[in-house]
């Protein structure tokens, strides 16, 4: 089915490109034979052009189509050797998805005409398939990316003085009652004013979104009659998922970013550039498989044929190839320049970082972005480790990196429901973790803090659940971790005992003051704030469902206004936000430490009483009477701010805590006691001759007061 021919265009940009004329076709592949160019209806139900792009440069296929207009619905077929064992699987039989589709039309539906090998053949995946797949695959799609900006802006929040709030786009959006019901759990949904100004009262400076690029659910999902809801599994990295747009994706995301800096509200994406949803090598064929499968896999050394696994998923995308880091460099400054985003969060990082003897600090990613002028604008957060044995890298990635920081939310998470022998690692993770992040001229930021996040229990149900509970994704709760390190307060699950819930209330409220509070960047699980609950699922990978939506309804209000103010007191006071670690030296001309660590009677910790080990409680004075200019904010310079007192109490019974000495006479403010109702004070005040009364399982925060007290 030949069609019209291509005038010879030129070899980049790669993708689709429209110049208000025609478009020009790029195409990447180091070892096809053959490259046909296929034209689909505006429905993409019937081929119409079968077109072969006529020329080859630097082993980039290319052709330049005249009078082609957006809206146009396209794919490839690619021709070559299919031959597995030395990693080569072209099908000439199958459409495939142009890896830089910047929009995507059409539902996918599963088949095995997606499988590039015959089922039931004599050699497993040796068999080529013959069927055409194109009637259940989506097309990509011609776009037109203009888009006006206005005086849109980048609200450049300095990375110290980010509170992060991660959310899922329909799990946020659609049931909040403002909005409207064809935009909910949409881009449009989170772009409405009703949400927005939720986010802004509620304080956080930046959305982190689970992933947005184009993704299929698996197959293995799909026979349970189950989606994958998350995203991590994607098939496109320029193209927004259809799901979360209206007619128009670009379009819809970008008002979206628009509507959200206007509020001065930053985007970070959660980006999946470690794999593929192609999966291993009795995987179906999308598109880069059967484009130069040899060269955007990693294949196992020796047996071609099988792929090496970093990501759990089947398959790694090959960094090491240039065309591929390219790809994934083109596809990062795409969002910056062109969507507008602040940001990125790096799925399985650890695997972007793997050369020829495991993870590098110079591997061709890492320098990449350390050199990149655009991605020097915007902030990268890693998740620092893959599935190999070599890959857990916390603290190890590059100065410029934020990472999430696991040993945070574990030792915070085992001090709270009472684990003893904590207190120096505890200590160590409440100022920023500079045993892991203090060199190359690292900071605090570089610490990403989290107690909870998309994959594991929501901060309502770490304090209700001992287990797991998810047998609704049909795997027999085989899935998901057991490590939870959580506390359910006496009784599994809901109960309607007031004593119990009263204190997980409170152990709620010591988990989210205890990560606000700490140096580094706090980071939000959306619906925290708010008593979400996913019953005790802690792997909710598969529900698109009222398990997953956040429920508008049945706000938890006093631990909203609790967060709130938790959030407010974090930007109003420099000293929970330094720029700087700590020294634990005095501060010239202030009379105190920056740091200093107390016991309940009051004097400073010595060495013997970091060592007990059955120590449940931890005081600590931050010295804000700061005249540094290493302790200056971010941009901004030195000035004093109020000094406070941190109480913790992970022990069951109350706790004495005689007020520090270091200025006698002066009064301390009680602003949070998270054993009082709402877990805020009212004023009180207490003098350096008192004590103050820490209830078990508590936290409480002092502000020192101006003036003399009592």
């Amino acid at each position: 089915m030949s069609g019209r021919p291509l005038r010879p265009g030129r070899p980049y940009p790669l993708g689709a490109t429209w110049d208000g004329k025609g478009v020009n076709f790029a195409l990447f592949s180091a070892h096809a034979s053959r490259v046909d160019l296929c034209l689909f209806d505006h429905h993409g139900h019937r081929e119409t052009e079968r077109i072969p792009l006529p020329e080859y440069t630097d082993e980039v296929w290319h052709g330049y189509l005249p009078d082609v207009r957006p809206g146009q619905l396209y794919g490839y077929r690619v021709d070559g050797a299919y031959d597995p064992v030395n990693g080569h699987r072209f099908n000439p039989y199958k459409l495939l998805i142009d890896p830089y589709a910047k929009a995507l039309a059409g539902d996918f539906k599963w088949s095995d005409t997606h499988y590039a090998y015959r089922f039931g053949g004599p050699h497993g995946d040796q068999t080529m398939d013959r069927r055409d797949n194109a009637r259940y695959l989506p097309k990509a799609r011609v776009m037109d990316t203009a888009f006006t900006w206005g005086d849109d802006r980048a609200p450049s929040v300095p990375m110290a003085s980010s509170v992060i709030y991660e959310l899922h786009v329909k799990g946020f959006t659609k049931r909040h009652p403002g909005v409207p019901g064809r935009f909910k759990g949409s881009f449009l949904g989170l772009a409405q004013p009703g949400v927005i100004e939720y986010l802004v009262h509620l304080g956080v400076t930046a959305v982190e979104l689970l992933p947005i690029f184009a993704f299929i659910d698996e197959h293995g999902l799909a026979q349970r009659g189950l989606p994958n809801y998350w995203g991590y599994n994607p098939i496109g990295f320029f193209a927004p998922e259809p799901r979360y747009c209206e007619e128009n994706p670009l379009g819809d995301f970008k008002s979206m970013v628009q509507r959200l800096h206007e509020a001065g509200i930053e985007v970070i994406l959660d980006v999946v550039y470690n794999h593929t949803a192609e999966g291993n090598h009795l995987g179906p064929t999308f598109s880069f498989k059967g484009i130069d499968n040899a060269s955007y896999y990693r294949l196992v050394p020796g047996d071609a044929r099988h792929y090496e696994n970093y990501s759990g998923c089947g398959n790694t995308l090959d960094l090491r190839h240039p065309r591929v880091l390219q790809m994934v460099m083109d596809s990062l400054r795409y969002w910056v320049e062109d969507m507008h985003v602040d940001g990125f969060r790096f799925d399985l990082a650890s695997a972007l970082a793997r050369e020829g003897n495991g993870i590098d600090p110079g591997a061709g990613f890492l320098d990449a972005m350390r050199q990149d002028p655009v991605m020097a604008r915007v902030k990268w957060i890693s998740e620092p480790w893959d599935l190999g044995g070599d890959g857990y890298r916390l603290g190890g990635f590059p100065p410029g990196w934020s990472e999430w920081n696991g040993r945070f939310r574990d030792t915070v998470r085992r001090f709270w429901r009472g684990d003893g022998g904590l207190i120096g690692d505890l200590a160590s993770r409440l100022t920023g973790s500079s045993d892991l992040f203090e060199w190359g001229g690292r900071r605090p930021w570089a610490s990403l803090n989290f107690v909870t996040a998309h994959d594991g229990f929501t901060l309502a149900d770490l304090t209700a659940y001992d287990r797991k509970h998810n047998q609704a994704n049909g795997e027999d709760n085989r899935d998901g971790t057991d490590a939870n390190y959580s506390w359910n307060c006496g009784v599994e699950g809901p109960t309607a005992n007031a004593s119990i819930n009263t204190l997980r209330a409170q152990q709620r409220r010591n988990l989210m003051a205890t990560l606000v509070l700490s140096q580094g960047v706090p980071m939000i699980l959306a619906g925290d704030e708010m008593g979400h609950s996913q019953q005790g699922n802690n792997n909710a990978y598969c529900q698109d469902n009222e398990l997953s939506w956040i429920d508008w309804e049945s706000l938890d209000e006093e631990m909203l206004t609790f967060t709130r103010a938790l959030i407010r007191l974090r930007a109003e006071h420099p000293v929970f936000r330094r720029p700087r670690f700590f020294k634990g030296q005095p501060i010239e001309g202030a009379g105190i430490r920056d740091i200093a660590w107390i016991t309940p009677e009051g004097r400073e910790m010595g060495a013997g009483d970091w060592m007990v080990p059955f120590a449940r409680s931890l005081g600590f004075v931050l010295g804000g009477e700061v005249c540094l200019a290493d302790a200056a904010p971010e941009g901004g310079r030195a000035k004093a701010d109020d000094t406070f007192l941190i109480l913790m109490n992970a022990h069951h019974e109350q706790i004495d805590y005689q007020m520090p000495h270091e200025r006698k006479g002066k009064a301390w403010e009680l602003l949070i006691d998270t054993a009082l109702p709402g877990g805020l004070g009212h004023g009180e005040a207490f003098t350096n001759d008192q004590s103050y009364p820490l209830k078990a399982w508590a936290m409480a925060v002092l502000k020192r007061q101006h003036g003399r007290g009592g």
